[in-house]
């Protein structure tokens, strides 16, 4: 990277809100105050740079790396004035670097990821390479301003961030929520659908699709546009627990899954760990994972799962760190495909999980920024973490409470700053309408800062 360039991305990252150490904190720290096993397998592995699975599928003649870069997590660093974080450019070059070398080409941004930073420091990380050997993939996210003059300023406003002149991949974002009201009134009112038709006549946008999240009525309603439009692909949220056990506002992926491939429509994949959730197991369930692959990762289960069906070209994951990015490498290079035994075993474990009252938070942060400072996804993801290691007593008198209540209160503590905790929730409901799995989340800061409360007090039932 120039260092011109270094330089003024940096100047411009110092001002992001809502990006604060309190979340790459949660992540590895999480409830006990000390670094989390490791998700990743036998890291004395070779990581192969010549094995990379890729997918060509009917009627779409890409050469598609299985493992995708989803560039919703990318890493960062304090600010040096203190205020916030930044993206740290220097790691972002290093993990792309690595993934280009070992076989991935397939980069997954939008216009709000990492607080509206992302594409810049994808642009930059990626044009330091051939871009006739990637796949560049980015999204309309016109959520707050939906009007023609402003989502066709998005689009163009892409095009110079990642620093190209067409888009192999784009997305209208994140449809279902809201109905289809919600949909016509992003797309189909405004003429933006027909817009992007026309750029994709023009090659601009290379293949048209869309993600999903939220009301299956529309994910039938827009897949029935198929055979005017003529989607490219369709990104679904996939997992073992989410194929039969979709919680909230989220669809069965059995479903979602059946109705691409009926119809010949590329899957792409989001959220295969359900946001770090099946890399994070309650202990017992991990065992029973280990017991049956000793050298595999937990992380590497899910990945095969999301990997294994046919019609599945790409399947995402936000590495932030490189022993993630080795760990599934090696689980893509090659694929391992899953037997039925195998799919059998994991609806098991998707059934015990089920059974953990986690909070279904994948951390996109798109909740975020909270008007009142908040670190949202660290308050349910430090919660979480409890949940799997038994630290969320239901009474004082639980046989492990003493232990347990310490460990989620200094815990809490370190990763989630004061100012940033639950108690600071004003039920605003600001947040609630961007929750793609339909979290409400002041409830869930008002459940937690009374339990909190009742730990500090020592007044939980007896």
């Amino acid at each position: 990277m120039k260092e011109q360039d270094k330089n003024i991305n940096r100047r411009e990252f110092l001002n992001i809100v809502g990006l604060t150490a309190a979340t790459t904190t949660a992540t590895l720290y999480g409830c006990t105050s000390k670094p989390e096993k490791s998700s990743v397998g036998n890291a004395s592995l070779a990581v192969p740079t010549d094995r990379m699975t890729y997918r060509v599928l009917p009627g779409n003649e890409d050469k598609v790396s299985l493992l995708g870069y989803g560039c919703m997590r990318w890493p960062t660093i304090p600010s040096p004035d203190g205020n916030g974080d930044l993206i740290d450019q220097d790691a972002v070059n290093e993990l792309v670097d690595y993934a280009i070398a070992h076989g991935v080409n397939y980069f997954d941004t939008s216009p709000v990821y990492v607080q509206g930073w992302s594409e810049k420091a994808t642009g930059i990380a990626l044009k330091r390479h051939p871009r006739e050997k990637l796949f560049i993939a980015t999204k309309l996210s016109n959520f707050a301003n939906s009007s023609r003059e402003n989502s066709i300023a998005m689009y163009r406003k892409s095009f110079e961030d990642l620093q190209t002149d067409y888009f192999d991949y784009y997305l209208l974002h994140a449809i279902g929520g809201g109905g289809m009201e919600v949909f016509n009134r992003r797309y189909i009112d405004n003429g933006i659908l027909d817009f992007l038709i026309a750029e994709r006549e023009a090659g601009r946008i290379r293949r048209l699709g869309w993600s999903f999240h939220g009301d299956v009525t529309v994910f039938d309603q827009v897949l029935a546009m198929h055979d005017s439009v003529k989607w490219d692909f369709v990104q679904i949220q996939l997992n073992y627990v989410d194929w039969k056990h979709a919680t909230a506002q989220n669809v069965n992926a059995e479903y979602l899954y059946g109705e691409l491939e009926k119809r010949g429509i590329p899957a792409v994949i989001m959220e295969p760990l359900l946001g770090g959730r099946l890399s994070n197991l309650p202990d017992h369930i991990i065992t029973r994972l280990k017991q049956r692959r000793p050298d595999d990762s937990v992380a590497s289960w899910a990945f095969r799962f999301a990997g294994s069906p046919e019609n599945v070209l790409t399947v995402l994951s936000g590495m932030t760190y490189m022993e993630h990015l080795q760990d599934n490498i090696r689980t893509y290079a090659p694929l391992v495909p899953l037997a039925d035994d195998d799919k059998d075993f994991l609806e098991e474990m998707a059934e015990l999980i089920i059974a953990y009252p986690t909070i279904p938070c994948n951390d996109c942060k798109y909740c975020m920024p909270c008007p009142y400072a908040i670190d949202i996804p660290a308050v349910l993801l430090h919660y979480n973490k409890c949940v799997n290691e038994g630290n969320v007593s239901q009474s004082k008198g639980d046989a492990n409470y003493k232990e347990a209540r310490r460990a989620f209160l200094v815990g809490y503590d370190r990763s989630v700053p004061k100012l940033r905790q639950a108690d600071h929730c004003t039920g605003c409901n600001q947040c609630n309408e961007h929750c793609p799995q339909g979290i409400d989340i002041p409830k869930e800061m008002q459940r937690i800062d009374k339990f909190v409360e009742q730990l500090k007090q020592e007044t939980l039932p007896g």
